[in-house]
Order: structure tokens, then sequence, then C-alpha cells
């Protein structure tokens, strides 16, 4: 099931059609139409869970999808700007481009941003919007620090006579786009199932906090960046996305809690902690969020 309440400002739960028909606090915490678009953006109806759904841990899926969950309508704000920026350029997908349709298998479905004449000449690139985080991004390029001797070394002081060093940039770092790259490889096989030809695979990234201060200190420098996606076996893929979705399949309709989620699903617990939706209904989850609690 889809989320049913509004997390308010105040801590209040609310149901979501309660909450769009009539404020409880007296004033909205954010424009009408903004809630009804967070609102629509998480009522999806699908017959079957969707690629991105199946990247996700198999708990968190089975969860949102049995639970009555709440959602914080300002942690949902980035995932209406996404859609914001897929709606801006529908009126400019003429030509030779392909946009927003929704294909199927036998074992999920996906519906991809772009397909065609994007970038280049080519005609057959497949490409995919993320309105993301400089951190995200930063670690998605590639990109760290190293520290470089700088020839002098300390004269005073705990480090005196140890050398001097200072931090400079590397971008040939490993590339953390595991993801998105499941998730663009699954559309390329649903396109080429479909018989449209893929040749490339094309992120667009537009970080959501560039113009601050720390998108700098990530050595983020441009709004926007272009990520080129490699192609993953077919196999593997295929193998990978027919087991998750075989065991959520399976815990739905025996009724039981999937295995916790992976430590890459979990986002080493930071996901548990701040930013499941269900991570109530869920025994680890509420365990990490006692642990963050006292850390507090």
């Amino acid at each position: 099931m889809p989320a049913t309440q509004f997390k308010c400002k105040n801590g209040n739960k609310i149901p979501i059609k309660q909450c769009l028909s009539h404020c409880p606090n007296g004033q909205r915490c954010m424009f009408l139409p903004t809630l009804r678009s967070v609102a629509e953006s998480l009522d999806r109806k699908l017959d079957k869970p969707s690629v991105t759904e199946l990247i996700s841990g198999t708990r968190e899926t089975y969860l949102k999808k049995t639970q009555p969950y709440a959602v914080d309508p300002m942690q949902q704000l980035y995932a209406v700007h996404g859609t914001a920026v897929h709606t801006i350029q529908e009126g400019h997908n003429e030509g030779n481009i392909i946009a927003e349709e929704r294909l199927a298998d036998d074992i999920t479905s996906g519906k991809f941003d772009l397909y065609g004449q994007i970038v280049d000449l080519s005609d057959n690139t497949l490409g995919d919007y993320k309105v993301t985080s400089s951190y995200k991004l930063m670690k998605a390029l590639g990109y760290y620090k190293v520290d470089v001797p700088t020839g002098e070394v300390y004269k005073t002081g705990l480090k005196k006579g140890q050398p001097k060093t200072r931090k400079e940039w590397r971008t040939d770092g490993v590339k953390h786009v595991l993801e998105w790259a499941i998730q663009l490889n699954y559309y390329r096989i649903l396109l080429e199932q479909a018989g449209f030809k893929v040749k490339d695979m094309v992120i667009q990234a537009l970080c959501r906090d560039y113009s601050l201060r720390m998108a700098a200190e990530r050595n983020i420098t441009r709004p926007l960046y272009l990520i080129k996606i490699n192609k993953i076996s077919d196999h593997w893929i295929r193998w990978y996305m027919s087991a998750k979705a075989k065991k959520l399949k399976r815990s739905m309709s025996e009724h039981h809690l999937p295995a916790r989620c992976s430590a890459r699903e979990r986002w080493h617990d930071r996901k548990c902690q701040s930013y499941c939706d269900v991570a109530e209904f869920c025994p680890y989850g509420r365990l990490m969020k006692r642990v963050a609690d006292r850390a507090a």
C-alpha cells in the first residue's frame, strides 16, 4: 500500500486525505498544490514490483507494501523536484526521442526517462535524470582527497620534524553508481527486448546543493554532470532482479518479514536511523533509531 499518513512538523501524524482537506494546525506547512503533488508521487499502483522497488532492500519494499506508514512531506520534496525536472523538459522531447514509457517483462516493470538522440548524433542513447546531493555526486564521480607532501617539515609542536602535507583532489577513484547502473541496465534490457538498440547509458545528475559551500568543498564545481554508465552482464542483472522479485513475492504470499536489508541497502545503517520511512515497523530499524537517539 502507499503511504497513508503525513508527519506534521509538530510530530503528529494525520491521514493524507484529511491533511489535504483541512489542516488541523490552522496553517499548512507548504502550499496545498505542493502537498497534493507529494501525495500523488506516493500513490503508485503497479501490477508487479518496479525496477526501483526491487533495487531497494526487500524488507523495506515489503513493509512499504504492507504497512500503513507515514512520511514527512518535507523529506519528499526532492522527489517532487525530480518529477518537476521531467515535466519541464517534456515539451522538448520532439525528434528522435522517446520519453517516459513503461516497459515490463516476466520479472518486473520500469519507466525509463529518455531514449534516442539526446547527447550526440547517436540515436540510441538511454538517459536518466537524477536530482541528487553533492555528497552522492562526489562518490558517483569517484572524487577523493589525498595527502601530498609540501617539501617542508613542522619546526615546532607535537609534529616537529614531521613532513607537512596538503590535500589534493583525485578523480580516478571508485565510482559508487551500482544502484544507478542496475536500474539503467535493466531499462536497457527492457528496451532491447522491445526491439530497440541501446548504445550508451548516461545519467544527467543535477546537484541540488550546488550553490552551498559544502559542494565546492567536495569538488563539485558545476550544477550538472553527465555520468556514463557501463554495461553489466544481462545474465547477472536478470538473475539479481529475479532473485529479489522471488523473495518479495514469497514474503508477500506467506506474510512473513523478509531478511534484513543488506549493509549497502541500509547505507551502512544511516538509512535505518534517519531516512527509512518504515523503520518503525522493522525490528532492526527500531534498534538503529534507539542507537542514534542515545548517541545524539
